[in-house]
Protein backbone atom coordinates (compact mmCIF):
# COMPACT_ATOMS: atom_id res chain seq x y z
CA UNK A 1 0.00 0.00 0.00
CA UNK A 2 1.03 3.13 -0.94
CA UNK A 3 2.05 6.06 1.90
CA UNK A 4 -0.76 8.45 1.65
CA UNK A 5 -4.00 7.09 0.19
CA UNK A 6 -7.80 7.80 0.11
CA UNK A 7 -10.34 5.58 1.68
CA UNK A 8 -12.66 4.33 -1.30
CA UNK A 9 -15.47 3.73 1.85
CA UNK A 10 -15.38 6.87 3.31
CA UNK A 11 -14.74 9.33 0.52
CA UNK A 12 -17.27 11.64 -0.99
CA UNK A 13 -15.86 13.16 -3.67
CA UNK A 14 -15.94 16.63 -2.15
CA UNK A 15 -12.33 17.25 -3.59
CA UNK A 16 -11.06 19.41 -1.19
CA UNK A 17 -8.10 16.93 -0.91
CA UNK A 18 -7.59 18.27 -4.57
CA UNK A 19 -7.79 21.44 -3.75
CA UNK A 20 -4.70 21.83 -1.87
CA UNK A 21 -2.33 19.15 -3.49
CA UNK A 22 0.52 20.87 -4.87
CA UNK A 23 0.60 18.78 -8.09
CA UNK A 24 -2.42 18.47 -9.02
CA UNK A 25 -1.99 14.05 -8.06
CA UNK A 26 -5.35 13.58 -7.22
CA UNK A 27 -7.84 12.87 -9.59
CA UNK A 28 -11.70 12.11 -9.77
CA UNK A 29 -15.09 14.05 -10.62
CA UNK A 30 -17.02 16.46 -8.04
CA UNK A 31 -18.91 13.66 -6.11
CA UNK A 32 -17.44 10.83 -7.02
CA UNK A 33 -14.45 8.84 -4.88
CA UNK A 34 -11.03 10.47 -5.55
CA UNK A 35 -7.58 8.46 -6.68
CA UNK A 36 -4.36 9.38 -6.35
CA UNK A 37 -1.44 9.48 -8.95
CA UNK A 38 1.50 8.12 -6.79
CA UNK A 39 3.89 8.41 -9.26
CA UNK A 40 2.96 12.59 -9.38
CA UNK A 41 2.24 12.34 -5.66
CA UNK A 42 5.08 14.46 -3.14
CA UNK A 43 3.55 12.55 -0.40
CA UNK A 44 3.18 15.76 1.33
CA UNK A 45 0.12 15.12 3.32
CA UNK A 46 -1.74 17.97 2.66
CA UNK A 47 -5.04 16.38 1.84
CA UNK A 48 -4.68 14.28 5.09
CA UNK A 49 -4.22 17.66 6.78
CA UNK A 50 -7.63 18.61 4.67
CA UNK A 51 -10.02 15.92 4.16
CA UNK A 52 -13.21 16.19 6.60
CA UNK A 53 -14.91 13.18 5.49
CA UNK A 54 -14.68 10.71 8.11
CA UNK A 55 -15.99 6.93 9.07
CA UNK A 56 -18.78 6.77 11.48
CA UNK A 57 -19.40 4.62 14.27
CA UNK A 58 -22.85 4.09 13.09
CA UNK A 59 -22.56 2.77 9.89
CA UNK A 60 -22.80 -0.89 9.44
CA UNK A 61 -22.27 -1.05 5.58
CA UNK A 62 -18.37 0.06 5.83
CA UNK A 63 -15.31 -2.11 7.33
CA UNK A 64 -15.57 -2.18 10.94
CA UNK A 65 -13.54 0.99 12.28
CA UNK A 66 -11.26 -1.88 14.25
CA UNK A 67 -10.15 -3.35 10.70
CA UNK A 68 -9.31 0.11 9.69
CA UNK A 69 -7.38 0.91 12.27
CA UNK A 70 -5.55 -1.99 12.05
CA UNK A 71 -5.16 -1.66 7.88
CA UNK A 72 -3.85 1.48 8.47
CA UNK A 73 -1.05 0.60 10.69
CA UNK A 74 -2.20 2.57 13.83
CA UNK A 75 -2.85 1.35 17.30
CA UNK A 76 -6.17 -0.99 18.62
CA UNK A 77 -8.55 1.30 20.30
CA UNK A 78 -7.62 4.66 18.76
CA UNK A 79 -10.11 7.52 20.09
CA UNK A 80 -9.67 9.78 16.85
CA UNK A 81 -12.35 9.94 14.13
CA UNK A 82 -10.96 8.31 10.53
CA UNK A 83 -10.37 9.75 7.49
CA UNK A 84 -10.57 9.56 3.85
CA UNK A 85 -7.47 10.67 3.25
CA UNK A 86 -4.51 9.21 5.49
CA UNK A 87 -1.31 8.09 5.96
CA UNK A 88 -0.14 4.55 6.51
CA UNK A 89 1.05 4.65 9.74
CA UNK A 90 4.63 2.78 11.84
CA UNK A 91 3.18 3.54 15.63
CA UNK A 92 1.64 -0.21 16.08
CA UNK A 93 4.95 -1.72 14.54
CA UNK A 94 6.79 0.86 16.61
CA UNK A 95 4.51 -0.39 20.02
CA UNK A 96 5.91 -4.30 19.36
CA UNK A 97 9.86 -2.69 19.23
CA UNK A 98 9.52 -0.94 22.11
CA UNK A 99 8.96 -3.78 24.05
CA UNK A 100 12.18 -5.77 23.23
CA UNK A 101 14.75 -5.04 25.78
CA UNK A 102 17.47 -6.57 23.59
CA UNK A 103 17.26 -3.54 21.24
CA UNK A 104 18.67 -0.16 21.59
CA UNK A 105 16.39 2.01 20.98
CA UNK A 106 17.20 5.48 19.66
CA UNK A 107 14.37 8.55 18.70
CA UNK A 108 15.00 12.00 17.26
CA UNK A 109 12.46 14.60 17.17
CA UNK A 110 12.23 17.14 14.90
CA UNK A 111 11.75 20.84 15.85
CA UNK A 112 7.96 21.78 14.31
CA UNK A 113 6.92 18.40 16.60
CA UNK A 114 7.68 20.19 19.86
CA UNK A 115 5.31 23.11 19.05
CA UNK A 116 2.30 20.88 18.20
CA UNK A 117 2.48 18.08 20.06
CA UNK A 118 0.50 19.58 22.97
CA UNK A 119 -2.41 20.43 20.73
CA UNK A 120 -2.92 16.53 21.20
CA UNK A 121 -3.72 16.73 24.70
CA UNK A 122 -6.26 20.07 24.56
CA UNK A 123 -3.58 22.55 25.50
CA UNK A 124 -2.71 25.89 23.71
CA UNK A 125 -1.78 26.29 19.98
CA UNK A 126 1.45 25.92 19.21
CA UNK A 127 2.30 25.38 22.82
CA UNK A 128 6.12 24.38 23.03
CA UNK A 129 6.57 21.61 25.21
CA UNK A 130 10.29 20.20 24.72
CA UNK A 131 10.71 18.95 28.01
CA UNK A 132 7.12 16.94 28.11
CA UNK A 133 8.17 15.47 24.85
CA UNK A 134 11.38 14.24 25.95
CA UNK A 135 10.18 12.60 29.35
CA UNK A 136 7.42 11.33 27.77
CA UNK A 137 10.07 9.66 25.40
CA UNK A 138 11.63 7.77 27.63
CA UNK A 139 8.54 6.53 29.55
CA UNK A 140 8.06 4.95 25.98
CA UNK A 141 11.39 2.72 27.04
CA UNK A 142 14.15 4.43 24.07
CA UNK A 143 17.37 4.16 25.66
CA UNK A 144 18.27 7.27 23.92
CA UNK A 145 16.02 10.28 23.37
CA UNK A 146 17.99 12.26 21.05
CA UNK A 147 16.91 15.96 19.00
CA UNK A 148 16.85 16.42 14.90
CA UNK A 149 17.73 19.64 16.00
CA UNK A 150 21.25 18.53 16.70
CA UNK A 151 21.67 17.16 13.04
CA UNK A 152 20.23 20.63 11.69
CA UNK A 153 23.03 22.38 13.13
CA UNK A 154 25.37 19.68 11.80
CA UNK A 155 23.64 20.24 8.15
CA UNK A 156 24.01 24.25 8.56
CA UNK A 157 27.87 22.59 9.23
CA UNK A 158 27.28 20.64 5.43
CA UNK A 159 25.29 23.11 3.53
CA UNK A 160 27.35 25.96 4.51
CA UNK A 161 30.22 24.82 3.10
CA UNK A 162 28.80 23.24 0.37
CA UNK A 163 27.13 26.51 -0.76
CA UNK A 164 30.65 28.50 0.11
CA UNK A 165 32.22 25.84 -2.33
CA UNK A 166 29.53 26.62 -4.89
CA UNK A 167 29.92 30.35 -5.26
CA UNK A 168 33.54 30.70 -5.00
CA UNK A 169 34.35 28.23 -8.02
CA UNK A 170 30.84 29.52 -9.48
CA UNK A 171 29.66 26.09 -10.26
CA UNK A 172 25.62 24.82 -10.44
CA UNK A 173 24.22 27.85 -8.81
CA UNK A 174 22.00 28.88 -7.75
CA UNK A 175 21.67 26.07 -4.82
CA UNK A 176 18.32 24.25 -3.60
CA UNK A 177 18.27 23.39 0.11
CA UNK A 178 17.50 19.55 0.27
CA UNK A 179 15.60 18.87 3.48
CA UNK A 180 12.25 18.84 2.30
CA UNK A 181 11.85 15.16 0.50
CA UNK A 182 8.56 16.30 -0.94
CA UNK A 183 10.55 19.05 -2.85
CA UNK A 184 13.31 16.25 -3.80
CA UNK A 185 10.45 13.78 -5.49
CA UNK A 186 9.12 16.47 -7.20
CA UNK A 187 12.51 17.48 -8.84
CA UNK A 188 13.52 14.03 -9.42
CA UNK A 189 9.99 13.79 -10.51
CA UNK A 190 9.25 16.69 -12.47
CA UNK A 191 12.54 18.21 -13.36
CA UNK A 192 15.57 15.79 -13.00
CA UNK A 193 17.81 18.07 -14.85
CA UNK A 194 17.87 20.98 -12.20
CA UNK A 195 19.32 18.20 -9.77
CA UNK A 196 22.43 18.91 -10.00
CA UNK A 197 21.17 22.69 -7.83
CA UNK A 198 20.57 20.53 -5.34
CA UNK A 199 22.54 20.54 -2.02
CA UNK A 200 23.86 17.09 -1.62
CA UNK A 201 23.44 17.55 1.99
CA UNK A 202 20.87 14.55 3.26
CA UNK A 203 18.44 15.77 5.32
CA UNK A 204 18.40 16.58 8.90
CA UNK A 205 16.65 13.29 10.10
CA UNK A 206 18.98 11.34 7.60
CA UNK A 207 22.16 12.58 9.02
CA UNK A 208 21.25 12.22 12.24
CA UNK A 209 20.46 8.46 11.68
CA UNK A 210 23.54 7.81 9.82
CA UNK A 211 25.41 9.23 13.28
CA UNK A 212 23.23 7.49 15.66
CA UNK A 213 24.65 4.23 13.66
CA UNK A 214 28.18 5.12 13.53
CA UNK A 215 29.61 7.93 16.10
CA UNK A 216 26.18 7.25 18.43
CA UNK A 217 27.22 3.51 18.91
CA UNK A 218 30.65 4.07 19.56
CA UNK A 219 29.49 6.56 22.15
CA UNK A 220 27.06 4.62 23.61
CA UNK A 221 29.06 1.16 22.83
CA UNK A 222 26.59 -0.80 21.06
CA UNK A 223 26.75 -2.72 18.31
CA UNK A 224 25.01 -0.45 15.75
CA UNK A 225 23.22 -3.22 13.97
CA UNK A 226 21.10 -3.85 17.17
CA UNK A 227 20.62 0.14 17.51
CA UNK A 228 16.67 0.87 16.23
CA UNK A 229 16.20 4.20 14.97
CA UNK A 230 13.48 6.45 15.29
CA UNK A 231 12.34 9.94 14.24
CA UNK A 232 9.37 11.77 15.01
CA UNK A 233 8.89 13.90 12.03
CA UNK A 234 5.98 16.53 11.10
CA UNK A 235 5.86 15.03 7.66
CA UNK A 236 4.36 12.13 6.09
CA UNK A 237 7.28 12.16 3.18
CA UNK A 238 9.65 11.61 5.95
CA UNK A 239 9.22 7.54 5.61
CA UNK A 240 9.92 7.68 2.08
CA UNK A 241 12.71 9.36 2.84
CA UNK A 242 14.00 6.63 5.28
CA UNK A 243 13.37 3.55 2.72
CA UNK A 244 15.45 5.64 -0.54
CA UNK A 245 17.90 2.80 -1.10
CA UNK A 246 20.71 5.34 -0.60
CA UNK A 247 19.85 6.12 2.88
CA UNK A 248 22.23 2.94 4.27
CA UNK A 249 25.57 4.72 4.56
CA UNK A 250 26.12 3.79 8.25
CA UNK A 251 26.40 0.24 6.98
CA UNK A 252 22.70 -0.27 7.77
CA UNK A 253 19.46 1.15 7.00
CA UNK A 254 20.23 4.93 8.77
CA UNK A 255 16.50 5.34 10.21
CA UNK A 256 14.31 2.26 10.16
CA UNK A 257 10.78 4.00 11.29
CA UNK A 258 9.24 7.50 10.95
CA UNK A 259 6.14 8.17 12.90
CA UNK A 260 4.03 11.26 12.76
CA UNK A 261 3.36 13.97 15.65
CA UNK A 262 -0.39 12.11 15.26
CA UNK A 263 1.56 9.13 15.88
CA UNK A 264 3.28 9.87 18.99
CA UNK A 265 0.60 11.73 20.45
CA UNK A 266 -1.70 8.36 20.30
CA UNK A 267 1.47 6.19 21.28
CA UNK A 268 1.71 8.54 24.38
CA UNK A 269 -2.14 7.93 24.92
CA UNK A 270 -2.50 4.45 24.51
CA UNK A 271 0.88 4.13 27.29
CA UNK A 272 -1.29 6.51 29.82
CA UNK A 273 1.25 8.82 30.15
CA UNK A 274 -0.23 12.13 31.80
CA UNK A 275 1.36 14.38 29.03
CA UNK A 276 0.06 17.28 30.56
CA UNK A 277 1.56 16.75 34.08
CA UNK A 278 4.75 14.95 33.57
CA UNK A 279 7.77 16.66 34.85
CA UNK A 280 9.91 18.25 32.00
CA UNK A 281 13.28 16.34 30.96
CA UNK A 282 16.51 16.86 29.01
CA UNK A 283 17.81 15.28 26.12
CA UNK A 284 20.49 13.11 25.84
CA UNK A 285 23.87 13.98 25.45
CA UNK A 286 26.14 14.46 22.91
CA UNK A 287 23.57 13.99 20.15
CA UNK A 288 20.80 16.03 22.02
CA UNK A 289 22.44 19.28 22.21
CA UNK A 290 21.05 22.18 19.47
CA UNK A 291 21.28 25.64 19.38
CA UNK A 292 18.36 28.38 18.33
CA UNK A 293 19.39 27.46 14.33
CA UNK A 294 18.90 24.64 14.62
CA UNK A 295 14.91 24.54 16.01
CA UNK A 296 14.35 27.05 13.64
CA UNK A 297 14.09 24.60 10.78
CA UNK A 298 10.63 23.91 11.38
CA UNK A 299 9.32 27.42 10.15
CA UNK A 300 9.50 28.49 6.07
CA UNK A 301 12.72 30.81 6.36
CA UNK A 302 14.49 28.62 9.27
CA UNK A 303 16.74 26.97 7.11
CA UNK A 304 17.75 30.11 5.50
CA UNK A 305 18.46 32.17 8.30
CA UNK A 306 20.20 29.00 10.28
CA UNK A 307 22.96 28.86 6.89
CA UNK A 308 23.31 32.65 7.12
CA UNK A 309 24.16 33.39 10.38
CA UNK A 310 26.47 30.56 10.23
CA UNK A 311 27.70 31.59 6.78
CA UNK A 312 28.74 34.90 7.36
CA UNK A 313 30.97 34.18 9.65
CA UNK A 314 32.58 31.36 8.25
CA UNK A 315 32.61 33.86 5.45
CA UNK A 316 33.94 36.85 7.17
CA UNK A 317 35.55 36.07 10.65
CA UNK A 318 33.03 38.45 12.14
CA UNK A 319 30.19 38.56 14.34
CA UNK A 320 27.09 38.61 12.28
CA UNK A 321 25.18 41.78 13.18
CA UNK A 322 21.97 40.89 13.24
CA UNK A 323 20.95 37.49 14.25
CA UNK A 324 17.60 37.97 13.96
CA UNK A 325 17.30 37.83 9.92
CA UNK A 326 13.21 38.35 10.00
CA UNK A 327 13.71 38.98 6.20
CA UNK A 328 13.89 36.05 5.69
CA UNK A 329 10.41 34.83 7.65
CA UNK A 330 6.90 34.77 6.61
CA UNK A 331 3.78 32.94 5.43
CA UNK A 332 3.41 31.10 1.96
CA UNK A 333 5.43 32.45 -1.51
CA UNK A 334 8.40 33.85 -2.61
CA UNK A 335 10.63 35.81 -0.30
CA UNK A 336 14.12 37.40 -2.18
CA UNK A 337 16.87 39.47 -0.66
CA UNK A 338 19.65 40.62 -1.35
CA UNK A 339 22.42 39.74 1.27
CA UNK A 340 25.93 41.41 1.82
CA UNK A 341 28.86 38.90 3.71
CA UNK A 342 31.95 40.76 3.31
CA UNK A 343 32.59 40.88 -0.32
CA UNK A 344 30.52 38.61 -1.51
CA UNK A 345 26.89 39.53 -2.55
CA UNK A 346 24.17 36.86 -2.41
CA UNK A 347 20.94 37.03 -3.68
CA UNK A 348 18.93 34.32 -2.27
CA UNK A 349 14.73 33.18 -2.32
CA UNK A 350 13.02 31.67 0.33
CA UNK A 351 9.74 29.34 -0.87
CA UNK A 352 6.92 27.74 0.48
CA UNK A 353 3.91 25.85 -1.44
CA UNK A 354 5.69 23.90 -4.50
CA UNK A 355 3.62 25.74 -6.92
CA UNK A 356 6.43 28.98 -6.27
CA UNK A 357 9.17 27.09 -7.30
CA UNK A 358 8.34 26.57 -10.77
CA UNK A 359 9.08 29.84 -12.92
CA UNK A 360 12.85 29.99 -10.78
CA UNK A 361 13.21 26.38 -12.20
CA UNK A 362 12.34 27.52 -15.43
CA UNK A 363 14.03 30.60 -15.32
CA UNK A 364 17.15 28.05 -14.86
CA UNK A 365 16.33 26.06 -17.47
CA UNK A 366 15.77 29.46 -19.77
CA UNK A 367 19.55 30.40 -17.98
CA UNK A 368 18.40 33.70 -16.58
CA UNK A 369 18.82 32.94 -12.81
CA UNK A 370 20.55 35.41 -10.77
CA UNK A 371 19.77 33.75 -7.47
CA UNK A 372 22.63 31.92 -5.27
CA UNK A 373 20.61 29.99 -2.73
CA UNK A 374 17.28 29.27 -2.61
CA UNK A 375 14.95 27.03 -0.05
CA UNK A 376 12.60 24.98 -0.54
CA UNK A 377 9.67 23.88 1.81
CA UNK A 378 6.65 21.67 -0.06
CA UNK A 379 3.97 22.43 2.93
CA UNK A 380 2.17 25.88 3.25
CA UNK A 381 4.16 27.19 5.99
CA UNK A 382 7.00 24.69 6.61
CA UNK A 383 7.18 22.02 8.45
CA UNK A 384 5.00 23.68 11.10
CA UNK A 385 2.15 23.33 8.86
CA UNK A 386 3.02 19.51 7.71
CA UNK A 387 1.14 16.28 6.71
CA UNK A 388 1.75 14.76 10.01
CA UNK A 389 0.75 17.34 12.13
CA UNK A 390 -2.19 17.94 14.52
CA UNK A 391 -5.08 17.69 12.30
CA UNK A 392 -7.23 21.05 12.33
CA UNK A 393 -10.27 20.27 12.49
CA UNK A 394 -11.63 23.47 11.71
CA UNK A 395 -10.39 25.97 9.38
CA UNK A 396 -10.82 28.86 11.47
CA UNK A 397 -8.07 27.79 13.77
CA UNK A 398 -5.69 27.03 10.86
CA UNK A 399 -4.18 30.07 10.33
CA UNK A 400 -4.09 30.71 14.40
CA UNK A 401 -2.24 27.00 14.70
CA UNK A 402 0.78 28.11 12.56
CA UNK A 403 0.97 31.70 13.51
CA UNK A 404 1.36 30.12 17.46
CA UNK A 405 3.65 27.37 16.05
CA UNK A 406 6.34 29.35 14.36
CA UNK A 407 6.01 32.00 17.21
CA UNK A 408 7.35 29.63 19.69
CA UNK A 409 9.89 28.27 17.21
CA UNK A 410 11.19 31.64 17.16
CA UNK A 411 10.96 32.05 20.52
CA UNK A 412 12.41 29.08 21.74
CA UNK A 413 15.40 30.11 19.41
CA UNK A 414 15.21 33.51 21.22
CA UNK A 415 15.90 31.79 24.91
CA UNK A 416 18.80 29.59 24.00
CA UNK A 417 21.88 30.83 25.06
CA UNK A 418 23.36 29.63 21.70
CA UNK A 419 21.95 30.45 18.28
CA UNK A 420 24.56 29.85 15.66
CA UNK A 421 24.88 26.19 14.73
CA UNK A 422 28.80 26.53 14.34
CA UNK A 423 28.72 27.27 18.15
CA UNK A 424 27.26 24.04 19.24
CA UNK A 425 29.99 22.42 21.21
CA UNK A 426 28.58 18.85 20.37
CA UNK A 427 28.94 19.93 16.61
CA UNK A 428 32.53 20.77 17.59
CA UNK A 429 33.31 17.55 19.10
CA UNK A 430 32.07 15.85 16.52
CA UNK A 431 33.96 17.02 13.98
CA UNK A 432 37.26 16.66 16.61
CA UNK A 433 36.27 13.29 17.00
CA UNK A 434 35.13 12.22 14.43
CA UNK A 435 33.61 13.63 10.95
CA UNK A 436 37.39 15.98 10.74
CA UNK A 437 36.22 18.41 8.59
CA UNK A 438 33.23 19.80 6.98
CA UNK A 439 32.72 18.47 3.05
CA UNK A 440 35.75 15.66 3.96
CA UNK A 441 36.38 12.48 2.85
CA UNK A 442 34.18 11.16 5.76
CA UNK A 443 31.72 13.94 6.00
CA UNK A 444 31.20 13.18 1.99
CA UNK A 445 30.51 9.50 2.26
CA UNK A 446 28.33 9.54 5.38
CA UNK A 447 26.06 12.68 5.52
CA UNK A 448 25.73 13.54 1.61
CA UNK A 449 23.71 11.99 -0.79
CA UNK A 450 22.56 11.56 -4.82
CA UNK A 451 19.35 11.83 -6.20
CA UNK A 452 18.13 10.32 -9.13
CA UNK A 453 15.54 10.54 -12.25
CA UNK A 454 11.81 9.51 -11.34
CA UNK A 455 10.42 11.33 -14.62
CA UNK A 456 7.95 9.16 -16.90
CA UNK A 457 9.86 8.72 -20.84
Amino acid sequence: MSIINIDKELCTGCRRCASVCPVGAIKGKQGEVQNIDNHKCVICGQCVQICSSYASQFDTKITSIDMKLKERGMLEGTKEPLFAAYNMGKVDLLKTYLSDNAKFKIVQCAPAVRVALAEEFCMELGELTPGKMAASLKKLNFDRVYDTNFAADLTIMEEGSELIKRVSEGKNLPMFTSCCPAWVKFAETEYPEILKHLSSCKSPQQMAGTIFKTYGAKVDNVDPSNILSVAVMPCTCKQFECDREEMADSGYKDVDIVITTRELAYLIKDMEIDFVNIKDEEFDKPLGEYTGAGTIFGSTGGVMEAALRTGYELITKESVPNIDMKFVRGEQGLRKSTIEIGDLTLNIAVVSGLENVVPIIESIKQGNCDFHFIEVMTCPEGCVSGGGQPKLLLEEYRHTAYKNRKESIYNHDSDMKIRKSHENPAIKKLYKEFLKEPLGHKSHNLLHTSYVSRKKV
